[in-house]
């Protein structure tokens, strides 16, 4: 099967002629160059095929080896040839020095030459001719923005109103220029066209809209007829846009409108401005200079265009055209179903038409179509049409006579139809029995683009209705499954034509944008006006008419891969003519326009800026190196340094932009233009965003003053060196990473404070009084117990309840009771006291320590349970200790304590019970045992619960732990005859504080045994008394722990309660702070750690330091924001402040710890010796850090009082801040000093315009604040490509990034107060969608921001537009659904979330600094989108990764197995640079792509996105053919095979012609 010919079409000089050679972008990303490569260079060494997977790996890596060193060297050298060069260099001009930089005249930007259309177009009647897709909308947009700000102005001084009408040739544009239009002006918009209702030609309905509105988008007949009725005059009219001006001419109703009734308005002051767009200034085969001239004086307006060379600096993307010639067709004839239609039916005169259109498809389309095509002519609709025109004409014919013959007619015209309607036609197949090789050659390349995915995007243009219906009847059964085919048609109908309505053409057009729809035949009413979203492949299955048609039509193929196909049949001389003709009248009308004066070129500077010499304009020569700057290198210098800039997106290249305005003179004598006064405009991410040049007489002298002042202003702030080079690249990533330069692989070893100093109080003499602390628990013990009390030589701080956990995991709380009145004491008590707590310490804790009261930190009494319950901090502490017990403790004597013959039995009942020679083993007594004896052998679950003791022959034995010649001394004296008790093992648990672990749980064995009381110690303590005691040690660490962290914040001058002050500190795994990573090295019991706290703290530092910096710096911008902020909150500045402080010592990173808990100072007399020595601990630099952050937070959540904001309530947060910035950028002490410090700027207090107030009024409508500065209002909404000389008003970046911050609070204070046991690495991800783009920028949809948004980009308009469709639709289709705007494909533009952070900032502003109406505007319009976080679509938020897109793409749309992603490092020989991390994607042996970063974490999204850059949209053969994959896919032999032919028949078809 012969598939044709297809050509590539050579275009002038638009054309790439190598497009395999990618180019070099030498665009830096914060600080990284990164490139692009298509093949190894010549003559490198080229690497033998593997045999084996494994030797295929270690080929691979070889690649990527030796790749990586190339890269790596080429690098280097650059750096050293840079560096060598500066050197030598420094005496010569800055134009020498940059003579191998780009040309100084490819200075421009896509938005250069649409500014200063608007420009003129302010001045004067323009038409602009633009090529399709070059943004001609956006410019009018501008223009009306500025007719109607101007409009509010005369409005104000009471003129009359006026309205401005946007015209478009046809019903359906209205609507949807209607919703572009109202995307882009903040004020209302009404869409108007005639099926409106007899209503709409009334004169209230008119003065309604008027009075409503100030944009009318209509079609010019609806304007004619509006006039004529008188229903306005020209007078009242603002401005008259005229979308496709070249249908002005004979009688169409752009040309009536200015015929009859713009020029009977004499008064030309009081006409309308006009506005002019089209792709050509013809839409027929004439003369151009004729019919240009012609369409001026008929719109009384000028031509204005760009030249060739404009678009092609503005990166204006033009499709690769495409000849594909298909065989000859058939010549018409009948198919058999024809002829029997003929047969039975061809005698009727109406059905000849019918019969010629069958066979003229039979050749065109094929057999099937050609049958297919008389289910259309004699459907029921339009048969039952038939039948009654037939009526009709009979009645006028015979005046009702003869209704045999009028019946026998209609009898004839209804069994034609029956018989069609009954005829099975059957589907059709892909042979040239049903379908002729057009069709099949059309088929071909769909199935190129859609055999492995649905993604492309294709435009099939036909010039008959039934053609495209037709087509799309066969494709849905022979496109295959990726194939989703729809239809585009008019809305006008005729007999045998398919009826389209507008709704039917905008739903189609809304489905083909979400890709419900991915190919689309249509009619010509796709060529121009529609908003057909960029596709891949535009074919033109049957040729244009005209000139414009194919302009218009090859505008729709606007992706960066797209392909523009002109289908022509071989040998057909009219179908090479029409193309041809086409091609040359294109030609024609782009030699007019090149030709039209030099005044008509948008971007025509006066003269070269080669021609301008040294001494035009100033001067600068620097004081250290001597490098000159003048006007004619400055241009090149700002370019040189625009490159530099770290751009986000590494697809863009980034440029200056020039905003020329004329200035005329203010000298009512002289008349005319004074000059041009210009401001060069740079990226967003530059760190210095506009600047205005003087006024000069010239264009190119105004455009070099601008770029001569921004270069003065660069050079004085350090982003220029002395040489007028750029050092902001290798500025910026040390300033952007500061907050990566610490980690917790960084550690040191720091002094820990183990004991409070609030035991030094008094030490060292005889207390005369006491402070009484009661200790409980308040849901017991595993035991009964009775409370304690702890008497210090002074009070106790109140402390906070906290857990101690029993046995079987259950918590008790601690409960601390610190009474105020001082308990005094006598010499007497002291001791007993004393006493008391001494034999605790040797009883319990088997620890003897010298008997000095002096040197006693702490003594330890029981208390009377009795009185517990009662006791409050206003409590007596007389009457509250047990002396009953103490007494009894204090008059013991060994005879006490010892068991002898003369003891009852009952004495032994419930006792504390140690093993005086094993201080490990305490028992409480239970019973007697009468039914053993001590020589008794001991019990197995004895023996099992303590294996190690060596004798356990009998009771009497296992009671004894006496050594060798001791044991035998003393066992021959023991009373064989005493009893033996049952008594509970008191097991050895160390640590309270935390859930006992199931191994120690299960090393306690059975803890009910049986011993014998002679050999051990029977206690005068309580057992009560003892149990309490027995956790005391738990509770003292803690105790002590609070109060550590008590003084810490001391220290550092906070007032913190105890709980956040010791949370704060808390530290209790090795890697603390790494969210989501697994715990390493976990201590557990040490209650909560510093992690929420640093989360909080970390935000509130964010916003403390944005608003110190927005107040204190307010001549610098956005990008000096974020570096002056992020000196301060960088781990590294924190992390010495809190050296310098000593913040180690205080920070807690021990557990419990049996050996630290005993007082300090004693001697030891008896027991294992206890630490002393001064305890160190390895800390983490980040930790120490991450602790600065989590004070912070804890001073903020110690006064915040949730729902009530007041500035006090947040003045010790701010005090924090201050402490551990310790900066000149933030000396603020409270809260209210931010606003004190805060300088108003002249634009803010300056009388607001009509349009200011008019923003101001609307938007108080969306959220109930009310301005009373409402410049700061514009100021939020105005875009950075905004020139500041239009309004004088500052763009939002300075707002914007004071909003972040103030927003980030708002939504880290609900996630934090609603989800208080959630860790950080959960509040981390639910932050994620609450702060995202995605997330504000449908916010920013939803309260209408978007259509406030001062903007110069028309990719910007577009990129807003195409997302409120797409939001608007998922909105609608969610009943209700919060969630609506996370499944939205298309990220929405960073400006829209970027004006609802900068309004938030503005309204802080102007309320004086007032967070309430932060939270106000978080509460009203923010928080019902998460009140339940565990919403699918918020868990899996953010999934989406540049790799995953890569690898879907490769797999499943190339079928590509061979690409594979690697990195590796990167070191530099440049002394003080630091290492870097290239990434490489491999396609089939070859690195096709490559990008630097500082990690592999930055540098494989980034050459993903490089891949994916250049891949996505290619077709797979042609990325098969550009890529060189001969990768099969594991089918069945004979299905491979057939690919394979159909892969070489469409490659034979691509051959270039001769």
């Amino acid at each position: 099967m012969a598939w044709g010919n297809v050509d590539e079409v050579q275009q002038d000089d638009n054309q790439d002629e190598n497009e395999n050679e990618y180019q070099s972008d030498d665009s830096v990303d914060n600080g990284v160059e990164i490139t692009a490569y298509e093949d190894e260079q010549p003559g490198e060494e080229q690497v033998h095929t593997a045999k084996n997977v494994s030797e295929k790996k270690r080929v691979e890596n070889a690649i990527f080896a030796a790749y990586a060193s190339r890269r790596t060297k080429e690098i280097t050298e650059n750096e050293v040839k840079e560096a060598i060069r500066i050197t030598k260099d420094d005496q010569l001009s800055i134009r020498d020095i940059l003579a191998k930089e780009e040309n100084s005249r490819k200075i421009t930007n896509p938005r250069d030459y649409q500014t200063e259309l608007f420009q003129r177009a302010k001045d004067g009647n323009i038409i602009a001719v633009l090529d399709t897709g070059t943004g001609k909308t956006h410019i009018a947009t501008l223009l009306l923005r500025h007719i109607l700000d101007v409009e509010l102005e005369a409005r104000a001084k009471g003129a009359p109103h006026k309205i401005a009408f946007f015209l478009v040739d046809s019903v359906n544009l209205v609507f949807q220029q209607a919703n572009v239009l109202r995307c882009g002006l903040d004020q209302k918009v009404e869409g108007i066209c005639g099926a409106m209702g007899a209503s709409l030609w009334q004169k209230p309905t008119w003065d309604g809209f008027f009075q409503k509105n100030m944009v009318i988008v209509c079609t010019a007949a609806v304007l004619h007829q509006c006039m004529m009725h008188s229903f306005i005059d020209m007078a009242r009219v603002s401005i008259l846009i005229f979308d496709e001006a070249h249908h002005a001419k004979s009688n169409h109703p752009y040309a009536l409108i200015m015929k009859d009734f713009y020029v009977h308005e004499l008064d030309v002051s009081r006409r309308p401005r006009i506005f002019g767009m089209t792709a050509s200034p013809v839409d027929a085969n004439t003369d151009v200079q004729d019919a240009a001239t012609r369409l001026e004086n008929l719109l009384h307006s000028r031509i204005a265009t760009a030249s060739a060379t404009s678009f092609d600096w503005n990166k204006i993307a033009r499709p690769r055209e495409k000849v594909a010639r298909y065989p000859i067709l058939h010549h018409q004839y009948e198919t058999p179903f024809h002829q029997e239609v003929k047969a039975r039916y061809g005698d009727m005169g109406g059905f000849q038409k019918f019969f010629i259109t069958s066979k003229r498809i039979s050749s065109e389309i094929g057999c099937w179509a050609s049958d297919k095509y008389w289910s259309f002519a004699f459907s029921e609709e339009e048969s039952r049409k038939r039948e009654d025109r037939k009526e009709l004409q009979h009645n006028k014919e015979h005046n009702g006579q003869e209704v045999e013959k009028l019946n026998a007619k209609i009898a004839r015209l209804q069994a034609a139809s029956e018989f069609v309607q009954q005829f099975d036609f059957g589907l059709p197949s892909e042979s040239a029995a049903d379908l002729s090789s057009k069709v099949i050659l059309l088929k071909g390349y769909l199935d190129e683009f859609y055999g492995r995915s649905a993604e492309a995007r294709t435009l099939v243009f036909v010039e008959q209705r039934q053609t495209a219906r037709l087509l799309l009847l066969i494709f849905r059964e022979i496109g295959g499954p990726n194939l989703h085919p729809g239809m585009l048609v008019g809305n006008s109908s005729r007999g045998g034509d398919t009826n389209s309505t507008l709704k039917d053409q905008v739903l189609t057009v809304q489905k083909f944008r979400r890709g419900e729809l991915n190919c689309l035949f249509s009619t010509s009413v796709a060529e121009e006006g529609l908003d057909i979203p960029q596709c891949n492949l535009v074919v033109r299955f049957d040729l244009y008419r005209s000139m414009i048609g194919y302009v218009q039509s090859r505008g729709r193929a606007r992706h960066r891969n797209s392909t523009y196909l002109h289908m022509v049949e071989e040998g057909n001389s009219k179908h090479h003519e029409v193309l041809t003709n086409a091609i040359r009248a294109e030609e024609v009308m782009r030699n007019f326009c090149a030709g039209l004066p030099q005044d008509r070129f948008l971007d025509k500077l006066d003269f070269d800026v080669g021609n301008l010499r040294d001494n035009d304009g100033e001067v600068y020569i620097d004081p250290e190196s001597g490098a000159k700057l003048t006007y004619r290198s400055s241009l090149s210098v700002l370019a040189h340094f625009v490159a530099s800039i770290p751009s986000p997106n590494q697809g863009i290249n980034l440029q200056p932009t020039y905003v020329l305005n004329r200035v005329f003179n203010s000298n009512p004598d002289r008349d005319g233009i004074h000059g041009f006064e210009c401001e060069v405009i740079l990226p967003e991410c530059a760190p210095i965003i506009s600047v205005i040049g003087k006024i000069c007489r010239k264009k190119i002298l105004a455009k070099c003053a601008a770029a001569f002042n921004m270069c003065l202003e660069l050079r004085a702030r350090g982003f220029l060196d002395d040489n007028l080079l750029p050092t902001y690249q290798k500025k910026l990533p040390a300033m952007r990473n500061a907050q990566l330069a610490l980690s917790e692989k960084q550690k040191g070893n720091y002094l820990m404070r183990v004991k409070p100093d609030f035991w030094q109080i008094g030490l060292g003499t005889i207390p005369e009084r006491l402070y009484l602390t009661i200790i409980d628990v308040d849901a017991g013990l595993d035991r009964p117990h009775q409370p304690i009390g702890l008497l210090t030589r002074m009070q106790l701080p109140v402390l906070p309840h906290f857990p101690v956990y029993l046995r079987n995991g259950r918590p008790s709380n601690v409960i601390l009771t610190s009474l105020e009145t001082a308990l005094p004491i006598t010499k007497e008590n002291l001791e007993r006291f004393h006493k008391v707590t001494l034999e605790m310490f040797a009883d319990v804790y088997n620890k003897k320590y010298e008997d000095r009261i002096a040197k006693m930190t702490y003594w330890l009494v029981p208390v009377r349970s009795s009185c517990a319950v009662a006791i409050t901090p206003l409590s007596k502490p007389e009457g509250l200790i047990d002396m009953e017990q103490i007494l009894a403790v204090f008059n013991q004597t060994r005879d006490d304590t010892q068991w002898t013959p003369a003891m009852r039995d009952d004495d032994l009942i419930d006792k504390y019970i140690v093993d005086k020679y094993n201080g490990g083993r305490r028992f409480y007594s239970t019973a007697l045992a009468p039914h053993l004896k001590p020589q008794d052998p001991v019990p197995e679950s004895a023996i099992a619960a303590e294996p190690t003791r060596k004798y356990k022959d009998t009771i009497l034995d296992w009671s004894n732990s006496l050594w060798n010649k001791a044991r035998e001394k003393r066992s021959e004296l023991w009373d064989k005859n005493q009893p033996v008790i049952q008594v509970e093992r008191i097991p050895f648990r160390r640590n309270f504080l935390a859930v006992i672990e199931k191994k120690e749980q299960e090393s306690e064995g059975e803890l009910n045994i049986y011993v014998c009381p002679e050999p051990l110690k029977i206690s005068m303590m309580a057992t009560r008394f003892v149990a309490m005691v027995n956790v005391f040690p738990a509770i003292l660490h803690r105790i002590e722990d609070y109060l550590i962290a008590l003084e810490a914040c001391q220290h550092i001058g906070l007032t913190i309660t105890p709980a956040l002050a010791l949370e704060a500190l808390t530290k209790d795994s090795d890697n603390s702070g790494e969210y989501g990573a697994e715990t390493i090295n976990f201590r557990s019991g040490m209650g909560p750690n510093y992690e929420r706290l640093e989360f909080l703290g970390d935000c509130f530092l964010k916003m403390a330091t944005s608003i110190s910096t927005f107040v204190l710096q307010p001549d610098e911008n956005e990008f000096e924001f974020h570096v002056r902020r992020m000196v301060m909150l960088c781990n590294k500045n924190l992390f010495g402040t809190a050296k310098k402080l000593k913040l180690y010592e205080w920070i807690r990173s021990m557990a419990f710890s049996r050996r630290l808990w005993y007082p300090k100072g004693l001697v030891l007399l008896e027991g294992k010796k206890t630490e002393d020595a001064p305890v160190h601990h390895q800390l983490g630099d980040k930790s120490i850090a991450d602790v600065c952050e989590a004070l912070i937070g804890a001073a903020f959540l110690q006064d915040n009082r949730r729902g009530h904001w007041k500035s006090t309530h947040w003045d010790q947060a701010v005090q924090a801040v201050k402490i551990f910035v310790d900066s000149e950028d933030h000396l603020m002490e409270k809260f209210s000093e931010y606003y004190a410090a805060y300088v108003k700027p002249r634009y803010q207090i300056m009388d607001a315009t009509a349009a200011q107030l008019d923003l101001a009024l609307q938007i108080e409508q969306r959220h109930s604040y009310h301005f009373k500065y409402p410049r700061l209002l514009r100021s939020a909404f105005l875009h950075p490509s905004q020139a500041f000389m239009w309004e004088h008003v500052p763009n939002y970046q300075r707002f914007e990034f004071l909003g972040d911050a103030l927003l980030d609070m708002a939504f880290i204070m609900h996630l934090f107060y609603n989800y208080p046991e959630k860790d950080p690495h959960w509040l981390t991800e639910k932050k994620t969608p609450m702060v995202a783009n995605k997330f504000l920028g449908a916010v920013s949809v939803k309260l209408g921001f978007h259509t406030h948004i001062r903007q110069n980009n028309a990719a910007l308009t577009s990129e807003i537009r195409n997302y409120v469709t797409e939001l608007e639709e998922a909105e609608n289709e969610a009943n209700g659904a919060v969630d609506y705007w996370v499944g939205i494909s298309s990220e929405p533009p960073k400006c829209l979330a970027d004006v609802v952070e900068a309004y938030v900032a503005a309204m802080f502003v102007d309320s004086e600094f007032n967070f309430q109406v932060v939270q106000d505007f978080f509460d009203m319009h923010l928080k019902r989108y998460f009140v339940d976080m565990t919403l699918p679509a918020y868990e899996s938020f953010g999934s989406g990764h540049p790799t995953t897109r890569l690898n879907k793409l490769m797999t499943t749309n190339f079928g590509c197995t061979e690409c594979r992603m690697s990195i590796r490092q990167t070191p530099s020989t440049i002394p003080g640079a630091s290492a870097q991390v290239i990434a490489m994607v491999m396609i089939h042996g070859k690195i096709r792509f490559d990008s630097l970063g500082q990690s592999g974490r930055y540098a494989r999204p980034r050459v993903a996105n490089k891949a994916l850059e250049a891949l996505e949209g290619l077709p797979r053969y042609q990325y098969r053919e550009k890529y060189g994959c001969d990768c099969t896919e594991d089918t069945e032999g004979g299905e491979e095979a057939s690919k394979k032919e159909a892969e070489e028949r469409l490659k034979e078809a691509m051959v270039p012609a001769c």
